[in-house]
Formats: C-alpha cells, sequence, structure tokens
C-alpha cells in the first residue's frame, strides 16, 4: 500500500512554514495519542505516521529531499524517518512531546520515575537579638506535599499505572539511524515503564497537591548574615511519589537600632556628656544580650576615642567564643546654655591657657598661620 503524503499526513500545504508544521503536529499528535484512543489500533497506526512526516518536514534537508524524490528519497537503507517503528523518535520529537504532554494526567510523566522534586529557598529576617542568643521558631511554606489519596502514585484509588505500550515496560526505545541503531528513555513514560489509565482525582495524576505546611526551625547562636540552614527532604515532593527535594533557609539580619555588627565584633556609637569627657567619669553603655555595663571614662577624652569590652560582642557559630564590643567615643558639646552656664564658660576660656586646654586646636591653628606666612615671602 502507497505511503500517504507527508503533507496531507499533517494536514498542510507543501509551503507551509516551520511554524505551521509545528501547530499541526502538536494538534495532530494530541488528537490521535494512543493513552487518549486506548485500544484503537487506528489511532495508533495515525500517531505513528504523523511523527513520521514531521520528523522529515521539520528537518530543512530532510524535507528538500522529500520534495525532489518523495518517499523514495529514503528507503533502500537510507537514514529515513521512523525506522525501528512506534518507538523509532527522533531527539526532535521527543522536545516537542515534552511540551505537549508534560503532566498531562493519563499522558507520560513530565519527569524521571526517581527524579526528586525542587529545592525550595525560604528568607527569614531576624532581628540581632535572636542572632545572638538562638532561636527555636516556626515557618510557614507553600509547597507540593504527597498526596493522601494515592498516595502519591497519581494512580485513582483501587487502580494501578499500567504498563507503557510504547515500550512494553522496558522504560527504554530503539531507533534504527540509517547504520546506528540508538537506544534512549521512551518518551511516553519517560522510563518509568507505566503509564497512569486512570489518575487520581484529587491530584491530577501528579501524586502531589499544593499545600501549605508549617515547620520548625532551629536558628543557632551566632548566626550571620547569609547563614543557609538545609532542612533535607522538606522542598517540594516530586511527581509520583518521587522523594522531596530540600528546603534552604536563607538567614538576614535585621538593622539595629543601636549596634552594628562585624562578624564577631559589635559596635556602638555612645554619646559622652562635654564635661565627663573633660574631667573624667564613668557612663553605663548597653550590651547585645540585654544587659548593661560600666564603662570607664578617663579625663580629656576625645571624639572618635574607642573603648574595647572584650568578650562583649556576638556569640560565634558552633563556637563558645565571643567577640569583641567597641564603644566609639563621641563628646557631646552642650547646647541651650543658661546664661549663668555661658558665664562659667567665659571665665574656663579666659582663666586658662588655651594652647594647654586646647592642644589640638591651637596646634592647627599655629599651622595655619606658618602656612599664610610661608606665602607672603
Amino acid at each position: 500500500m502507497a505511503k500517504q503524503d507527508y503533507y496531507e499526513t499533517l494536514g498542510v500545504s507543501k509551503t507551509a512554514s516551520a511554524d505551521e508544521l509545528r501547530q499541526a503536529f502538536r494538534k495532530m499528535a494530541m488528537q490521535h495519542h494512543p493513552d487518549r484512543n486506548s485500544g484503537d489500533k487506528s489511532a495508533e497506526q495515525k500517531f505513528k505516521d504523523i511523527n513520521e512526516a514531521y520528523d522529515v518536514l521539520k528537518d530543512e534537508q530532510k524535507r528538500a529531499a522529500y520534495d525532489r524524490f518523495g518517499h523514495a528519497a529514503f528507503e533502500n537503507g537510507s537514514a529515513g524517518p521512523g525506522a525501528g517503528g512506534f518507538g523509532g523518535f527522533s531527539g526532535g520529537f521527543a522536545d516537542i512531546f515534552e511540551e505537549m504532554f508534560g503532566a498531562m494526567g493519563g499522558g507520560r510523566r513530565d519527569s524521571g520515575p526517581n527524579r526528586s522534586g525542587s529545592d525550595l529557598r525560604y528568607n527569614l529576617e531576624i532581628p540581632l537579638e535572636e542572632a545572638f542568643k538562638g532561636k527555636q521558631t516556626t515557618i510557614r511554606v507553600n509547597t507540593f506535599a504527597q498526596c493522601e489519596p494515592c498516595q502519591g502514585s497519581g494512580a485513582e484509588a483501587g487502580s494501578r499505572p499500567a504498563s507503557c505500550r510504547t515500550c512494553q515496560g522496558h522504560g527504554r526505545v530503539r531507533a534504527q539511524q540509517g547504520f546506528f541503531t540508538i537506544e534512549r528513555t521512551c518518551p511516553t513514560c519517560q522510563g518509568a515503564g507505566t503509564v497512569i489509565e486512570k489518575p487520581c482525582k484529587s491530584c491530577g495524576g501528579q501524586g502531589r497537591v499544593r499545600r501549605e505546611k508549617t515547620l520548625s526551625v532551629n536558628i543557632p547562636p551566632g548566626v550571620e548574615d547569609g547563614t543557609r540552614i538545609r532542612l533535607a527532604g522538606e522542598g517540594e515532593v516530586g511527581l509520583f511519589g518521587a522523594p522531596a527535594g530540600d528546603l534552604y533557609i536563607f538567614i538576614s539580619i535585621a538593622q539595629h537600632a543601636i549596634f552594628q555588627r562585624d562578624g564577631a565584633n559589635i559596635y556602638c556609637r555612645v554619646p559622652i556628656p562635654f564635661t565627663t569627657a573633660a574631667l573624667g567619669g564613668a557612663i553605663e553603655v548597653p550590651t547585645v544580650e540585654g544587659a548593661m555595663t560600666r564603662v570607664t571614662v578617663p579625663a580629656g577624652t576625645q571624639s572618635g576615642h574607642r573603648f574595647r569590652l572584650k568578650g562583649k560582642g556576638m556569640t560565634v557559630l558552633r563556637s563558645p567564643l565571643r567577640g569583641d564590643m567597641f564603644v566609639n567615643a563621641v563628646v557631646e558639646t552642650p547646647v541651650n546654655l543658661t546664661k549663668r552656664q555661658q558665664e562659667l564658660l567665659r571665665e574656663f576660656e579666659q582663666e586658662g591657657d588655651n594652647r594647654k586646654t586646647n592642644p589640638e586646636s591651637a596646634g592647627f591653628f599655629a599651622r595655619v598661620k606658618e602656612f599664610f606666612e610661608d606665602l607672603r615671602e
């Protein structure tokens, strides 16, 4: 029996573009797919013919040969389309098949039979105090979980996946390409050897459903910004009972109103009264654990002086050690002075020797004076 013209098989004209061929193939392959026409031998044969026709016409060189010589171009041992029977799918057809029947109930499986589900990422922001102490907290994650009615199989209760008719349950098919025989994963069952003929109504044959679940997370003391915590098996459940991926929690530390963190060290900017800085004294400063500690301020302390409090910084991840805390002094100039206070300051200015009480400013202006004198010479 003479073969039908490939263009007629796909229902397109000989001038059809690549996009028109692709669209026609998708439509007819969907219509005549064997899993949609169970037991219909004519549909199975039609599906083979559609695959064979598209395998030639989608390739520019094969199409040109066909337009010139017809079916004779692929006879007598040539690398013709569809060699090896129904299992002879080309790589291009497998790509189209992937797009068309990706996760359709009753169709082939979207991914390999043992392929794990996707990993998930969860961004969690915590305050600095929790990063210091650590915390046991809970999070809610919207993910794919195993379908309970079918227990992840994707098949309706009381039914089982059937043996794949394309590969006869082997999960692999062979294609003859000229002198070579190529074996590849079956495109219908994607290597599983079975297909789901009666998909579960709850999950549509995927074996999983979208669900929100609550998880407990242990945040250890000393975590830093960008720390990643892995919860194995808490990601998305795979298709058709495949194991779940992992959940990765990325920690970010919220900006603090008082402290700045640099690794294990803590920095704190503390204003010091003018009189305390001049005469000396003590101040109380907060620490990251929520306590107060006393810092002695020597007389004559200037802005920018840094006090080190050893062991008062952050906890170190998985270590008994702690970093240090650094207090940056900022001497505050008095404001809103009373008349009496102003008088006392003027008396103070008149009583003392500016070069002794304010050596930095006196030295600076002395250098300025020398600079201008040098310019005049």
